[in-house]
Order: C-alpha cells, then structure tokens, then sequence
C-alpha cells in the first residue's frame, strides 16, 4: 500500500530524548516499510526513516527556540498533506484532530490514531461535529468518553523486537520512567520504595508547566537516603536502566491512555506495579507481568512479592503482544478495511451540514451518551 503517515512537529521521529507519540510513529513507520509498504512521513527534517521524508519543518519545535508559535507549522502540515492526498492509498494522522477540517472533505481514505487523554469536557463538542471522521484508540479504555465517535479499532503500541535485550539478574533498586507532574505520581513512587526498603532510581524530564510543582512538591523528597534522581534519559540508556530494575514503579493517577512504559520494562523482563488507572489493566496481567494496586499498602507489599513474578513470562508476553510487527499489522488490517469500504460507497467527501454523512455512509445522529453530563471516566 501506499501509505503517508502524519506526525507531530513537537519532536523528531524518532525523538532525541522524550515523545511518547514521535516514538511510536517512528515504530510503526519502519515496521510498515519493512512489511513492504512504501511509506511517506510528513515529520520534522531532522527526522530520521527508512520511509520517503517530508519536513512540515525544519527541526524539532520543542527544541527549537525560534518556534513560539507550533500551531502554525502543523496547520502549513495539514495543508500539504491535503494538497499531496491523492499520491497515497491511505492517510494516517497521529496530529489528533488537528486535521479533521481538512480530513473530512479527502476523498483518499483515511484515519486518525488519538494518542492522548479524551476525558476532557469540551472535546464533546468537537466529536460531535466530526461524527465522521474515522478514528483508532490505543486502548479500549481510552474510548469511553466519547463511545460515538467513529471508532474503527484498538492497535496497542509496540516496540521493535531487538529494541531492548532480555535482563533476567535484575539489580536491586526500583525505576520510576517518565516525566515529573502531578498526574504522574513521583510523590508515591518515592512513598513506596522508601516503606519497601529499596533505592529508587528516578528517569524523568521536567517540563516547563511542571516546574513550579517539580521545585515544591518533589525536589525536598529527592534528599533522602536511597533516591537518586537521574532526570532525563534517552533511547539508549533505557535498557540498562529499566533492565537492571526490579521492578518499574507506575504509580499513576490519571486516566492513562497507554502507557508506553510499560511495555519498555516487559521487554526487558521488568515486571510492573502499577495503579489501577487508565488502560493498566488492558496492558499489565496481573500476578503475572507485575501487580496492579489501588492503594499504597498494596504496592508496599506487591514490592515484597515482585521476586516470584517470572522475567521470562514479561519478555514472552512483550513478544506476542506489543512488538512493532504487530502493531504494524493490526493497522494494516484497519488501512484495508477503510480502503474497501470508502470503494464499497464511493461516498464524496462530507461537508459542514446540520447531519454530517459519516465517511463510509451511515448517517450520523444524536449521541446520548456523548450529550450526557455522566460521561465520566470510573475511577
């Protein structure tokens, strides 16, 4: 198939140091080419693939100190993907919905991957509009706030298979990878390795919007005796670091989407503690790949009995289910599956109308669910 993938500017693909979304495409990208595929990326010019590059700009904008203004540079992306549609069988955008004005008047199938958190009350609104645009979770659990939006399928991440090698001797300190806010939870991390009786080794990134918090509520923690703040790491440095742990730490309290973490321990054998949030029990098999808990107490005690988890059934479980292969494939199915049937309709293009024709044509009406003020996430 001839298939352009659509990343964010934010970062590179893949990113230097942190980006979760850019990692992914970058994932996905070498995977589809190596099933053979011809691959276009619209991502940054410094991006580095084995697909066809076209830059929506010239670097990184997180990095870049002369971008202020990120918006206008993915709008100038939008824009020359829609002009360049018809080179491609398909369309996959990972930009959110950044794109669907221009998405939804494509006749060139199409698909938009959401990688973030959708319980937020004015993305209802949106959905609703954009009733029509086809989209794909990266967990079940990340659908619930908006259950009539077009869904088309759940594709969990993946990881290149010999990203991370094996660790079956783990050392004798517990990680915390990711970045330092407060839905992150890095206070209890700290809390549990500390009542455990184990070091704690801290990988994290503090952003600007954190800072504030970072200096008053987790930087007096990080004195005492056993914690070790490395702050962030990149690609290279994860294995040893997640390998040699006994376990990752992720103690979350947000309505995670997925959870790239997690799957970076599994592949090194590493099993998980983790919050009962989000998509943690989509991804974690309990008494399996690690423990899952709601309160602190459990996680003390998931720490004492960590030792008895197999590595080897973490490694075996990343294999089968959360490799680049098969992520890449997964999506491949969902690419024939909008191809065959925007050819079964031959449906145009739809346009800002009082009932917006969905892409594929079902007629789209009011959503219940969607106009109900109880469509909160379960905690």
């Amino acid at each position: 198939m001839r298939i352009a993938q659509i990343a964010p500017l934010y970062e590179s693909v893949p990113p230097k140091l942190y980006g979760g979304t850019e990692r992914v495409v970058s994932y996905l990208t070498e995977a589809l080419v190596n099933l053979n595929h011809e691959v276009t990326l619209y991502a940054t010019g410094d991006s580095l693939t084995a697909a066809r590059l076209r830059a929506g700009c010239e670097s990184a904008l997180r990095l870049n100190n002369t971008s202020s203004e990120p918006c206008a540079d993915h709008v100038y992306l939008a824009e020359r993907v829609f002009q360049e549609a018809d080179e491609f069988e398909l369309i996959h955008s990972h930009i959110d919905y950044l794109a669907f004005p221009l998405l939804r008047r494509l006749t060139t199938p199409h698909v938009t991957t959401l990688h973030g958190r959708l319980d937020i009350p004015n993305l209802r609104n949106l959905f609703r509009e954009f009733s029509d645009e086809p989209v794909i979770s990266i967990s079940d659990y990340q659908r619930l706030p908006l259950p009539g939006a077009a869904w088309q399928a759940t594709v969990y991440h993946g990881l290149p298979q010999s990203l991370y090698r094996f660790h079956e001797q783990p050392g004798k300190y517990l990680a915390f990878l990711g970045r330092v806010s407060p839905e992150k939870r890095l206070d209890d991390a700290i809390q549990i390795a500390r009542r455990a009786g184990l070091p704690l080794k801290i990988a994290a990134k503090v952003d600007k919007a954190d800072r504030d918090y970072f200096e008053t509520a987790i930087k007096p923690l990080l004195n005492r005796p056993g914690i070790e703040f490395i702050g962030e790491i990149g690609e290279r440095d994860k294995e040893e670091f997640l390998g040699n742990a006994l376990a990752l730490l992720f103690p979350i309290d947000w309505p995670e989407p997925f959870g790239l973490v997690m799957i970076e321990a599994l592949a090194c054998g590493t099993p998980v503690i983790a919050r009962a949030r989000g998509s943690v029990p989509e991804i974690i098999e309990e008494g399996a790949t690690g423990f899952i808990f709601n309160h602190i107490e459990e996680a003390v005690r998931s720490v004492e009995q960590i030792e008895r988890l197999s590595r080897r059934r973490c490694r075996k479980v990343f294999e089968t289910r959360f490799t680049d292969t098969r992520m890449a494939e997964d999506y491949v199915t969902a690419y024939k599956q909008l191809v065959r049937a925007r050819r079964a309709h031959q449906i145009k293009p739809s346009v800002k109308t009082r009932r917006p024709v969905l892409s594929y044509g079902i007629e789209a009406d009011a959503h219940p669910i969607l106009d109900s003020p109880a469509s909160k996430l379960p905690q």
